[in-house]
């Protein structure tokens, strides 16, 4: 069986009502293009009937496939699991609320055959949602450029495609969904465009993100900014600080001891070593030095015997 051009990846969680739309504006969009496509739909451990609407529909559409979690992993797992199993020329992912649009589909792809991107980010430009959400969102998104150095206006777009080498390449986990640009740049991928895409209004259900999103957003851009920067080097990060540290306390005790012993011999009333708070400062610092320069001995052992299965189950599959 021959790779089809496109590869449709969408996450769900509790999405019954929307699914039928999305999947049959989806395949009428494919179809009137020509594209040969498969649509992975990624039940995230949904509680309603998700699972029955995608059975149903694989049932009509044999190019309509689903994967079923066991329980709610998160987008990021989603996404990586479809990404595992696609074989399309291009994959495009895309929420599963209707907030994205499928008549984005053929530009996109055309920009990635054509235009020979590695990656296209889909820019909600005009957007929605309320006030308390977009200027968290835009705050959000400046750090991201800041940090990555990627020039993307909307980083947390659902609505994306990429070469089919890129989604091979990078394993999302945790919350990393939001920083799959950064993962793909650090594995090589530089030519990363964006397209500014309609973003509708939500038309069933409620959103599943919360304010507490932006606060994990930052810690995840923090933690994904050190990984790309010093996974396969982690004693350069640790190394260096607990050198820094030990010598700046090693430093102080000596300049200490050095006074007190020059004080004794000169005939001069000082202070025990022990009585000056300066000294407890340099033991502090030569103790983080030590801990610190072990943190970064004990994470390149781990390093070379490390690897990266997944720890979450799957219930079900359709058309795999």
């Amino acid at each position: 069986m021959s790779n089809p051009d496109i590869s449709i990846v969408v996450p769900l969680f509790n999405e019954e009502e929307s699914l039928p739309e999305l999947i049959q504006w989806n395949q009428r969009v494919l179809k009137e293009n020509g594209f040969s496509y498969e649509i992975i739909l990624v039940d995230d451990g949904s509680d309603d009937d998700s699972w029955k609407v995608i059975q149903s529909q694989a049932s009509i559409d044999p190019s309509v496939k689903g994967i079923r979690f066991r329980r709610n992993y998160g987008k990021s797992a989603a996404l990586n699991e479809g990404f595992k199993k696609c074989r399309g020329r291009v994959v495009i992912t895309m929420d599963a609320d209707m907030q994205d649009s499928p008549d984005e589909i053929p530009e996109l792809y055309n920009m990635i055959v054509n235009d020979n991107f590695d990656m296209v980010s889909g820019w909600k430009k005009k957007r929605y949602d309320p006030i308390t959400k977009t200027i968290p969102t835009r705050l959000f998104n400046k750090v991201a450029r800041g940090f990555s150095g990627i020039k993307l206006h909307d980083f947390n777009c659902g609505l994306k495609a990429y070469r089919n080498e890129v989604v091979k390449s990078v394993e999302v986990y945790g919350e990393m969904h939001r920083y799959i640009p950064f993962l793909a740049k650090w594995k090589g991928f530089k030519k990363i465009g964006e397209k500014v895409v309609e973003h509708r209004a939500r038309k069933f259900g409620q959103t599943k993100f919360g304010i507490e999103r932006f606060v994990y957003g930052f810690l995840d851009l923090l933690s994904i900014s050190f990984i790309t920067k010093f996974k396969k080097r982690p004693m350069h990060f640790f190394g260096t600080l607990g050198s820094l540290s030990f010598l700046v306390g090693f430093v102080i005790s000596l300049t200490i001891i050095f006074h007190k012993i020059w004080g004794i011999s000169q005939g001069l009333k000082v202070r025990d070593v022990v009585d000056q708070p300066l000294f407890y400062i340099a033991l502090v610092g030569i103790i983080v030095g030590v801990q610190l320069f072990l943190a970064g001995y004990l994470a390149e052992l781990i390093n070379l015997d490390s690897n990266n299965k997944s720890d979450y189950q799957i219930g079900e599959e359709l058309g795999f």
